[in-house]
């Protein structure tokens, strides 16, 4: 049977906007994209071109906006812009740092102002494996407590984890700790080398694939959405055990993970700088155009970068010869950050592509 996937058209609208509000944070994460550092930016956007963003990113239809940073809670005028995103009809969410900042009124508030979700990070089970990467003391006391305060006030909550080869073996323990927490989504964040991350150490393409079947053997008992994030190939993974189980057809659309099918970075997914620069990821640095010049929309269709990253043709190595090319298409990110080339392959991934052979997965757009 062929399996179609029905996905909206993201060659002319992402499916997630994220918005790097600023780059400004309190913490020194080890693994830190962004390099943050304790002060703002004079060349942050104002208040009034981040009114400007919203717009345009409502300009697409109804993609999930979030708010990311740094910590975003640096802004003074954070609530203001969520409101004003609300207002305009944006699903919204926010990424907030556990800092001091983060208080039960900050929290309430984020509520108040329409937020519809809270992701927060967790990257080990007790405070010293926690803390230890955060680069503070009593952060993983900060996190839980923030999370108990958003249960309270029924604040749906995400919480975020790092997967590399120094944090895998806690993943079990981590899991159980969220357990009883009451959290919408668990989301494991596969290292990608930039930032201060270039100090961990990735996982190796085996044991990414053994943390991925972990990972689907666990979803179905999990109290929550359990996801991957720079880890397409789970989609190949999931396919893959699906099929092994029985499962076609209407039974795999029925899938959590089919809802990501198609999506990669730049294709589904677009990420604005604190400065306004325009990148098909927050892990992938690559800059197509800025908002203060260019319209967002434009140079999501439009640019040449995007182009090339919106069309699995293009995918270069394993990844082109690949039958799963299309709902996979690998980490550009982690392609751009291995070679220099977001169109190569994705060095995570261990499958070797059978070529010409119908399987009944997506051979193009």
């Amino acid at each position: 049977m062929q399996l179609s996937f029905n996905e909206m058209n993201f060659d002319q609208a992402p499916m997630l906007v994220i918005w790097e509000a600023t780059q400004a944070c309190d913490l020194a994460c080890v693994h830190c994209r962004a390099s943050a550092q304790s002060e703002r930016s004079p060349n942050e956007l104002t208040t009034e071109q981040g009114y400007r963003l919203l717009d345009e990113i409502r300009s697409f239809g109804e993609p999930l906006m979030v708010f990311t940073g740094g910590d975003p809670l640096k802004r003074p005028d954070l609530y203001d812009l969520i409101r004003y995103a609300v207002k305009i009809g944006l699903r919204t969410n926010v990424t907030p740092s556990a800092t001091p900042l983060l208080t039960a009124e900050a929290i309430d508030q984020c509520k108040a102002a329409g937020i519809t979700r809270m992701a927060i990070s967790l990257d080990g089970h007790d405070a010293a494996s926690h803390d230890d990467f955060r680069g503070v003391p009593g952060t993983f006391d900060l996190t839980l407590r923030a999370m108990r305060w958003a249960q309270e006030i029924g604040m749906p909550l995400q919480v975020n984890t790092l997967a590399c080869e120094e944090t895998a073996a806690d993943a079990p323990g981590i899991f159980e700790l969220l357990k009883p927490l009451g959290v919408a989504r668990w989301s494991l964040f596969f290292l990608i080398s930039v930032g201060r991350g270039k100090v961990l150490q990735p996982l190796s393409p085996e044991a990414g694939e053994r943390l991925m079947n972990w990972v689907y053997d666990i979803t179905p008992t999990a109290p929550f959405i359990v996801a991957t994030t720079e880890a397409p190939s789970y989609r190949r993974v999931a396919l893959q055990r699906m099929r092994e189980e029985g499962l076609h057809g209407d039974d795999i659309k029925r899938s959590g993970v089919y809802r990501g099918f198609g999506i990669r970075d730049g294709h589904g997914i677009v990420f604005v700088s604190h400065t306004g620069d325009i990148c098909p990821a927050g892990f992938l640095p690559l800059t197509a155009g800025n908002v203060r010049t260019d319209r967002l929309a434009d140079v999501y269709r439009s640019a040449t970068l995007f182009r090339a990253l919106h069309d699995p043709a293009q995918l270069e190595g394993r990844c082109g010869e690949c039958e799963y090319h299309a709902l996979c298409g690998g980490s550009r990110a982690r392609a751009y950050g291995a070679s220099g080339n977001p169109l190569a392959e994705d060095p995570l991934c261990v499958y070797q592509p059978r070529s010409a052979v119908a399987i009944g997965a997506p051979s193009g757009r």
